[in-house]
């Protein structure tokens, strides 16, 4: 007989990002889907954990699969309040019904739990007060809007 399971790790909120996003740059076809990338702008980090803003040039580069989903890979940087730097790598899925993923694609407002839109978050900081990051997973839980996508950030315990 095995063991029972242990109970699964914690999610605590730590912060919740607003962030601008660009126009849609689609590179066409490739092997694996329609290779695409969104430019990431402005935004604001607020949360229990970490506070500050996103500093402009980040990329979300995508592929839209056959079967519908959208592989996210974003790559962008947070400026604590305290000046601090983070890079923030995010790599994920968003996918829906049809008709859902449709209203996203038009930029029409779309309740979060209508699809499925999870990242995997890594952090890399060089500033010492922060250096607790470098060590930690989060994930999150996003919403996609006609030109911001909204980001429920959660540290696994």
């Amino acid at each position: 007989m095995s063991d029972p399971m242990p109970p699964p790790p914690a999610l605590l909120p730590m912060t919740q990002v607003h962030c601008q996003v660009g126009a849609l740059v689609s590179l066409g076809p490739g092997p694996l889907g329609e290779r695409r990338y969104v430019p990431l702008g402005s935004g604001t980090v607020r949360g229990p954990e970490l506070n500050g803003t996103l500093v402009e040039g980040g990329v979300d580069w995508q592929i839209n699969r056959a079967d519908g989903v959208l592989e996210i890979a974003a790559h962008y940087v947070i400026r604590a309040d305290d000046g601090a730097l983070i890079e923030v790598r995010s790599v994920g899925l968003r996918h829906g019904p049809p008709a859902v993923m449709a209203q996203l694609a038009r930029g029409e407002a779309v309740p979060r739990d209508a699809y499925y839109f999870r990242t995997a978050v890594r952090f890399t900081t060089g500033a010492p007060q922060w250096q607790h990051l470098n060590k930690l997973l989060a994930i999150a839980v996003g919403q996609r809007e006609a030109s911001v996508v909204k980001l429920d950030f959660y540290r696994v315990g």
